[in-house]
């Protein structure tokens, strides 16, 4: 289409290129979005081996065949504290179907954490990562960070911080992965 400038209307071209700004701000957001959640999706969650706070030790590998959600957690952690009772309900809906949340505690005093659950009871297994060395090796910089993993054992979401409402993205994640 050719526009000559007997045609041209400033206050039409200004809303034509507000617009075409927008599609392409949306279109880029968009974009980058799919990128991050490729990203994610990119080969195997790594293996860790953690002290669990019910005694013992539990492996990530032997969760193979269940969705898991790790979540690293601290109990200085205001949004940690938020997001557990909605990590709590989301495993009593969906224990039945071959899911389960790993809580990594990440403080240096295990006893630390210990107070805190006494006021927010959790029925999942929390683990204490006293080093941080699984931490580092999930890219923790954040509390709470959460890591979706698959059936197969690949990492498929990494998400940094909480704000309310982002339980209802690992919900929708869990679920379609609960169906593959």
């Amino acid at each position: 289409m050719l526009l000559y400038v007997k045609d041209f209307d400033p206050k039409t071209s200004a809303k034509f290129y507000s617009r075409l700004g927008l599609a392409v701000v949306f279109i880029s957001l968009f974009l980058t979005s799919m990128n991050s959640l490729a990203a994610n999706a990119k080969g195997p969650a790594p293996d860790f081996t953690l002290a669990s706070k019910d005694g013992g030790n539990v492996r990530l590998q032997e969760q193979l065949g269940n969705v898991v959600l790790i979540n690293f957690w601290a109990s200085w952690c205001g949004p940690c504290r938020e997001e557990l009772p909605y990590l709590e309900t989301l495993q009593q809906e969906y224990a039945d179907l071959g899911f389960t949340i790993l809580a990594v505690n990440v403080d240096e005093n295990p006893s630390k954490a210990d107070i805190l659950l006494n006021d927010i009871p959790v029925s999942f297994p929390v683990l204490f990562d006293v080093n941080d060395d699984v931490s580092k090796l999930y890219k923790v910089k954040a509390m709470p960070t959460t890591v979706i993993v698959d059936r197969d054992g690949n990492q498929r979401l990494l998400h940094h911080g909480y704000k309310s409402g982002d339980e209802v993205k690992y919900k929708q994640a869990v679920k379609a992965l609960l169906r593959e």
